[in-house]
């Protein structure tokens, strides 16, 4: 009997000890905006409950360009310390050497997302991260105040810029003096690089570098979209708009204080939110086209994605947190509760999401409308080529300079970078 209860204590013991063995300290990066955080917080609390791991969220800057800058730092330096990155769409190509093949870990699921997204995380072969979320950013505008003006949503960017003027003087003259006519991203970083592929590709301006490496942003298309952004901060775009990102821009937005912004799908549930001043005042639809034959709505394809780094002590369990935090479950909840756009197709037929949501079919349209940024082609050096690009587009906006003038000045800086070849 004193055997038998000497073996139950030992087994007992291993067995705890196995245990502990197998629950893993993980981290994970985020720079998310708006609720994101709480909200990747509550998930992350469910999948420690699950699986006895436990997941530190190590906070990043808002601004994409400054997460991709520190990435680059802690992964050339083989940081150990991050387990999983969170990464936007077009940094596949320039981290993927950096990232585990998550191809046989995944291989159950990937056929549940759309192709172009899964095909737009895959290099050479290797699936670098898994889809947690899609994005394509909209027009919102003050539907309450189209209605008072007697006004229809804008076509053109032009229409745009001609209904914004009208309604914001009108709501000045009735006592708003904060009231302005269009916000955006207008900083220079990232963010300005999507705003302004939309206003030239919209005119028929190309994508700045085509899908073969051809270097295309300098045309008269291009400078006619971008001259006419610059014409609106300080008429129907504050001053301050020039260094606007996205939290920046919905602050004014959802104060109140704005006809039309142009946002991510993030933006919509939070407009709606119970202390919102415009909630249930405001609508979406495709952001305008530009003028001439090839007009065209434009909106720059987003979305995000979490990778697991290659340095991490304890990768199968990160692999697990990577593909719980792109499963249907949790991209369920975060379209109904964050109003993000699911890369898992068949959740835009899912009823919960429609009924909390029900913008979130809509946005197929705008999905549809949808520009990649030229990472593909680029390649490594996309992070250069976007930063000269809006470089170039903020000194226009800023009064330095016509877009013909920074056009020609940035492919000549194009051509320099690119040499014989990206």
């Amino acid at each position: 009997m004193k055997i038998n209860k000497l073996l139950v204590g030992l087994l007992t013991s291993v067995t705890l000890v196995a245990g502990a063995a197998q629950a893993a300290e993980l981290s994970v990066v985020s720079g998310d905006t708006g609720t994101g955080l709480e909200f990747l917080r509550g998930q992350l609390d469910k999948f420690e409950a699950d699986t006895g791991h436990t997941v530190t969220i190590v906070p990043m800057p808002s601004s994409t360009t400054d997460q991709f800058g520190q990435y680059k730092l802690w992964l050339a330096a083989g940081n150990t310390d991050i387990d999983v990155y969170q990464t936007d769409v077009i940094w596949a190509p320039q981290l993927a050497d950096q990232f585990l093949d998550l191809s046989e870990a995944a291989k159950d699921v990937v056929g549940d997302h759309f192709p172009s997204i899964i095909e737009s995380q895959t290099v050479d072969g290797k699936l670098v991260a898994m889809p947690a979320f899609t994005d394509a950013p909209a027009l919102f505008y003050r539907k309450d105040l189209l209605e008072k003006y007697g006004k229809d949503v804008p076509a053109t960017w032009q229409e745009l810029t001609d209904t914004a003027k009208e309604i914001m003087d009108g709501e000045r003259a009735d006592g708003n003096p904060e009231m302005w006519g269009f916000v955006f991203q207008g900083n220079a970083y990232e963010g300005l690089t999507c705003d302004a592929l939309e206003w030239v590709k919209s005119y028929g301006g190309g994508q700045i570098v085509e899908a073969d490496g051809t270097i295309s942003i300098n045309n008269p298309q291009a400078a006619a979209a971008i001259d006419l952004a610059a014409s609106w901060i300080g008429t129907i775009s504050p001053e301050g708009n020039l260094a606007y990102m996205e939290e920046e821009s919905r602050g004014v937005w959802q104060l109140g204080n704005s006809v039309f912004h142009r946002n991510w799908p993030y933006a919509y549930s939070l407009g709606n939110g119970e202390d919102s001043p415009i909630a249930g005042k405001f609508d979406v639809a495709p952001l305008p086209a530009g003028e001439g034959p090839e007009a065209r709505s434009a909106a720059t394809l987003g979305g995000w994605n979490v990778a697991v780094s290659k340095y991490s002590p304890d990768p199968d369990a990160a692999i697990e947190l990577a593909l719980y935090l792109s499963s249907a479950e949790v991209q369920k909840e975060r379209a109904i509760l964050q109003s993000n756009l699911p890369t898992i197709e068949a959740l835009y037929d899912d009823a919960d999401i429609a009924e909390a949501q029900p913008i979130i079919p809509a946005w197929k349209e705008i999905f549809q409308n949808a520009v990649p940024r030229p990472s593909a082609p680029t390649k490594v050096k996309y992070n250069e080529v976007s930063s000269l690009f809006w470089s170039a587009v903020h000194d226009t906006l800023s009064g330095n300079g016509t877009a013909a003038e920074n056009l020609e000045l940035l492919e000549a800086d194009l051509a320099d970078l690119k040499g014989d070849a990206w």
